[in-house]
């Protein structure tokens, strides 16, 4: 045998050799490994999102359950960014529960045979309904958050670098900076401010505003006829406030819209009360001692000019990107002319590591949109293939009746010269419509007309909101106007008057009309 100390030798050599094999082996997996996943272990966090709300929040949900290291930061008190706080949620508390006031007020439930005598308007107690479901939900996302893994970092995010986020912390013990190998944008965006017209969101009032008046006004006058508008308009006018529209276009219900579908809808807001100054400007508002304020108008083309009285003044010409402040200069991103972030189809900006998504980048302004956006970029930084179809995002307005789209209107159609059919059926006729006594609205589907193609779905009614879905997933499938119309539909729903409308599309009649 060797003499031992040869042995000893011989023995931390081949340890020394193996020890180093396994040290490359496991070097090699870890490479492999974190190629495949896309993460990285050197950093803070694999995902930084600036932004929790739909889109925001979203991301970073999935980006943790896809496995990478995740930070959300947000700069506000709660989760949820605007549509949870002061939008999509607590205008539909409101727009719900208005509309059972309405209903009691206006006779309705008395011509359904339920009679209410000392009906009252209890509204700090309708406010309070409200913000209880802000809460729960706004609690909900953190608790989302925990469940998945998502580390909260509360204030205002800056990208500092290509790989890093400098938060201002809201408790004011300083900054706090992270490294990360991506940073998603989901900052959404803000109330587009009205020249001349400083909002102080007590008479003068923003969207937000509106959701947290503390009496009804006597008088309402609306900048704009929009999605906004019309929502926060019928609420209060529902409880009792005069309510007119000014309206730079010559249609309501905003850009998107199938004219079609807009002129029956304002039809049935005007019937319902609300006013309407169309194809009209806001040229200056005043307010007089007493708080009462003076909103100046002009025709759009110029010359008549008229004066409106309100008690509240509502501002809602729209909303853009929130972009203050987030250092995009520091990584060379610069906006386009509309003051968003441009991106590629994997949501990626001009600078590599940086992605953007929902308010803050091209498309509708919708918290649907930003989710799907938020989703698809995730799934694309963990290696999937990202692709939205932007024609099959559907639009609603929660007014009663609600207004839902998706897909083309008829009028670009006739633009692109698409060759196309028109199937329309009524709630009218529809008996589910006609047992609910609400009837008003009708859909109307469009069709290509060599291929039968579903090409667009719009609909004015009770349900409009729930029954659009149906409609984008056929079309996300595309699905034909035939397809929709040989599918089993339940009886009595009001969904059957989409049937029957496809029904005529393809075929040119319907069954019960």
């Amino acid at each position: 045998g060797l003499p031992l100390h040869q042995f000893v030798d011989s023995s931390i050599s081949f340890s020394k050799n193996r020890a180093r094999m396994l040290r490359t082996s496991l070097q090699r997996w870890q490479r492999l490994s974190l190629s495949a996943r896309r993460l990285s272990t050197t950093q803070d966090a694999d995902v930084v999102v600036i932004g929790s709300g739909p889109g925001g929040y979203v991301a970073a949900i999935k980006a943790a359950q896809l496995g990478m290291k995740t930070v959300c930061v947000e700069k506000d008190p709660t989760l949820g960014g605007t549509c949870l706080n002061v939008g999509c949620i607590p205008s539909k508390a409101l727009l719900n529960n208005s509309h059972y006031y309405h209903m009691a007020h206006s006779g309705d439930l008395a011509s359904r045979g339920l009679n209410i005598e000392g009906l009252s308007l209890n509204l700090p107690k309708m406010m309070e309904a409200k913000s209880t479901a802000v809460k729960q939900l706004t609690s909900g996302i953190a608790h989302l958050f925990k469940q998945n893994g998502v580390t909260r970092v509360s204030g205002h995010g800056t990208i500092t670098s290509p790989n890093e986020v400098t938060v201002n912390l809201s408790d004011g013990s300083g900054q706090q900076r992270i490294a990360a190998k991506n940073i998603l944008i989901a900052t959404g965006s803000e109330v587009t401010p009205f020249p001349g017209i400083e909002v102080d969101e007590k008479t003068v009032v923003s969207s937000t505003g509106a959701l947290s008046l503390e009496k009804v006004p006597k008088k309402m006058v609306l900048i704009g006829a929009g999605v906004i508008g019309l929502e926060l308009g019928s609420v209060w006018q529902r409880l009792g406030a005069e309510v007119t529209a000014v309206e730079f276009l010559g249609h309501v219900g905003g850009m998107g819209i199938d004219m079609d579908v807009s002129k029956n809808f304002q039809r049935i807001l005007k019937k319902q009360g609300i006013k309407f100054h169309m194809s009209t400007k806001v040229t200056g508002a005043t307010k007089a001692a007493d708080g009462s304020i003076s909103v100046q108008i002009e025709s759009a083309k110029g010359g008549k000019t008229d004066t409106l009285d309100a008690d509240v003044l509502l501002v809602c010409v729209g909303r853009r990107p929130f972009t203050q402040n987030l250092g995009l200069e520091n990584v060379g991103i610069t906006l386009d002319e509309r003051g968003r972030i441009p991106t590629n189809g994997a949501f990626q900006t001009s600078c590599p590591s940086v992605y953007a998504i929902g308010d803050v980048i091209a498309g509708p302004m919708l918290a649907h949109k930003a989710e799907d956006e938020g989703i698809i970029c995730m799934e694309g930084l963990n290696g999937g293939k990202p692709h939205i179809d932007y024609n099959c995002v559907p639009s609603v307005i929660y007014t009663h009746p609600e207004v839902a789209w998706i897909g083309k209107t008829e009028e670009q159609l006739k633009e692109e010269n698409v060759p196309y059919t028109v199937g329309k059926f009524p709630f009218a006729a529809n008996s589910r419509a006609r047992a609910n006594a609400d009837i008003d609205g009708f859909v109307k589907v469009m069709g290509h007309k060599e291929t039968d193609r579903l090409l667009g779905v719009h609909i004015v009614g009770g349900a409009a909101g729930e029954m659009i879905n149906e409609a984008a997933l056929a079309m996300e499938y595309g699905a034909s106007c035939e397809d929709i119309a040989r599918v089993c539909h339940a009886h009595p729903t009001v969904s059957e008057a989409l049937r029957e409308a496809n029904l005529t599309a393809f075929f040119g009649k319907a069954i019960n009309m």
